[in-house]
């Protein structure tokens, strides 16, 4: 009794203990968000060019042999295009889980879209810094193969959690109605 006095008097009315988030659990949820940016702008510079990704088909040249060439250049296609799908897809789900547990209430809603015009803009914005780089080529297919990744990964994620939450979608789309 004595403590829920002491909170009612120390938690702003439209605020409940359970809304208030200390300010490390937001570090914890943004920063992976922040790194993996990081690291697909490392690595849309110099260090995942077709030249350097193009090692990989030495093990493949050394596990098949008899391989042709033509093979190889259309494994190396889907092994690049594999890697844009699916470092947006790591992306779009580390936005998910950052803006699913915001303290703004906007964010939190709108998770999905959010977390879909992010994958986006920032894929668009990647595809221009590789215009830049002497070794690589900018291409709005691939923005679109990340969209794609991103789209996939958060429909994923909205399907589960709305097999988990039913009531929570119901009042969703009451409140996209109203």
């Amino acid at each position: 009794m004595i403590v829920e006095t002491m909170r009612s008097q120390t938690t702003p009315p439209h605020q409940s203990s359970k809304q208030i988030r200390p300010a490390g659990s937001r570090f914890w949820r943004y920063a992976p968000l922040v790194l993996w940016a990081v690291l697909i702008f490392i690595g849309s510079g110099n260090v995942l060019s077709a030249a350097h990704t193009s090692l990989l088909l030495r093990a493949v040249r050394w596990l098949f042999p008899n391989v042709r060439d033509e093979s190889l250049a259309v494994f190396h296609l889907l092994v690049r295009k594999a890697g844009h799908l699916t470092e947006y897809a790591i992306l779009a789900t580390l936005a998910a889980r950052a803006f699913r547990g915001s303290s703004h209430d906007l964010l939190r809603r709108h998770w999905f879209w959010v977390s879909l015009l992010l994958a986006i803009v920032y894929a668009l914005t990647d595809e221009w810094h590789q215009s830049f780089v002497p070794s690589r080529t900018a291409s709005i297919y691939d923005s679109l193969i990340d969209s794609v990744g991103a789209l996939i990964a958060l429909t994923i994620i909205w399907l589960r959690h709305r097999k988990s939450e039913p009531d929570s979608l119901r009042a969703g789309v009451a409140d996209l109605v109203s």
